[in-house]
């Protein structure tokens, strides 16, 4: 049976830190493409009970940040896969902050700086909600992979650039990132 809370308690903050992964979904404000992305590594903080942020990794896509530039939603899905079944889901608005901004400062001191990084996902939190999660399967958690960390390694500085420029600007449906935003202004 689901509950709501307003808030991230104590308890549901000790379940988030122990999870391996998270899902963050988010959609345009009319039409076009539902993105769910799935993320990992050590990229997920709470700042406080009604504000979490993640370390957004470059990659194929930007959808995330098109649509909460477009219309601020998002939803952060946690789920266990090991122990007692829950599932855990963040409901808020969303901005990017990105490299070079007044907040990526005192923001990314929070997190490691994984080689890719390209911006953090700042999320204010509405409300929360509980489930049961009896029908997801238990796994084994062996470990993160770094197949994205030293992509982005190889690519260099330079050549994350250009690729930011070419995958990362745009939503699959044309709206524009911040990443976008910020290279034209």
């Amino acid at each position: 049976m689901a509950k709501f809370y307003e808030s991230i308690s104590d308890d549901l903050q000790a379940f988030i830190r122990a999870q391996h992964m998270f899902f963050v979904g988010s959609a345009p404000s009319t039409g076009g493409h539902i993105n769910i992305s799935p993320k990992g590594m050590d990229s997920f903080r709470i700042f406080s009970a009604n504000q979490v942020a993640y370390l957004d990794l470059t990659g194929s896509g930007n959808e995330t940040s098109a649509h909460i530039n477009e219309n601020g939603r998002i939803t952060i899905m946690f789920c266990a896969f090991e122990g007692a079944p829950n599932i855990l889901r963040l409901y808020g608005v969303g901005r990017a902050v990105l490299p070079g901004s007044a907040d990526w400062a005192e923001l990314s001191q929070h997190f490691t700086l994984f080689a890719g990084a390209r911006q953090i996902i700042v999320m204010d939190v509405y409300s929360v909600q509980t489930s049961c999660g009896y029908a997801v399967p238990l796994y084994d958690f062996v470990e993160q992979r770094q197949t994205l960390v030293k992509w982005a390694e190889n690519k260099g500085e330079a050549g994350l650039a250009q690729y930011h420029c070419e995958k990362n600007f745009t939503s699959l449906d044309g709206l524009p990132t911040p990443l976008k935003l910020a290279q034209m202004s």
